[in-house]
């Protein structure tokens, strides 16, 4: 016996929420844990919960390079404008009435 196409469709196998399970559920990110938390609020890291991951033999001589070219300086500017600085309310509204129009 099998379910009608319509019925089937809501049978349809979805990810669970916490809403739909009962209290003490926590759905996590699959991540896992690398240590442990001590009683002083520290942090150890157990060395043999690390992920280790192993290069395939084929890509140790790989030809990939970066997409961004290793030369490349880091580029800084200057805010020419309010003397308050780039990040004050009055600078961000004019910048935004030039480019936007007045409203």
């Amino acid at each position: 016996m099998k379910p009608t196409a319509a019925l089937y469709s809501r049978l349809r196998r979805l990810p669970l929420t916490t809403k739909q399970v009962s209290n003490g559920f926590y759905k996590g990110t699959g991540t896992g844990a690398m240590g442990r938390h001590t009683k002083h609020g520290g942090y150890v890291i157990e060395w043999r919960k690390v992920r280790t991951y192993v290069v395939p033999e084929q890509l140790k001589d790989c030809k990939l390079t970066p997409f961004v070219t290793m030369q490349m300086r880091p580029s800084k500017g200057r805010f020419e404008g309010d003397p308050k600085g780039a990040l004050s309310g009055e600078a961000y509204l004019k910048r935004w009435k030039i480019e936007n129009g007045i409203d």
